[in-house]
């Protein structure tokens, strides 16, 4: 993800007033900082991390960028930590980022939407893949996770949505912007 990107991701959440933010998929926590840092003083933010060395480094990052007591980072499978976010009630979220593996993203949309409520943005990254969604032939299973995942946007009646093309230091790609309406 690039500075503008990043940037994106904090504009957004300013502009929603987003007081919880959930990232689901974490790295190095280059996200998980621009998104924390568009928090008001008593936000919170939970990022869900599969790899444990992954979710060390981000942890390290947000401790340096000074928001350790702002953000919760989970380790495991995204797919099992979102039952428990829902069981423990922690939603409902403002904003929801989705950025980890992409085969996985229709059953994100899913729980995204579990986790918040009208006015809430979900948002989700590498959704261009350099052309490749609009690939009628291609069998990449990141590729079809993204396509169905746009799909799956498209017929949900409590969402509206657009895709914006972003350029940065992966080439070019894009978020898919939902607002959760009912």
């Amino acid at each position: 993800m690039a500075p503008n990107q990043g940037k994106l991701l904090n504009l957004l959440a300013r502009i929603r007033g987003a007081r919880r933010i959930l990232g689901i998929g974490t790295l190095g926590g280059y996200s998980t900082i621009w998104l924390a840092r568009a928090l008001p003083d008593d936000g919170r933010l939970v990022t869900l991390e599969s790899d444990p060395h992954y979710a060390a480094v981000a942890a390290a990052n947000v401790a340096r960028a000074g928001l350790e007591q702002v953000v919760d980072i989970r380790i495991g499978k995204a797919l099992d930590s979102l039952p428990l976010l829902a069981a423990e009630e922690a939603g409902p979220f403002d904003l929801v980022f989705i950025d980890a593996d992409k085969p996985s993203n229709p059953e994100y949309l899913e729980w995204s939407l579990e986790l918040t409520r009208p006015g809430s943005v979900i948002v989700g990254d590498n959704v261009v893949r350099d052309g490749a969604v609009t690939d009628p032939s291609s069998d990449d299973p990141r590729v079809q996770g993204v396509r169905r995942f746009t799909e799956l946007i498209a017929e949900h009646p409590r969402l509206t949505a657009t895709t914006l093309q972003t350029v940065g230091t992966k080439g070019y790609d894009g978020f898919t912007l939902a607002l959760v309406t009912d």
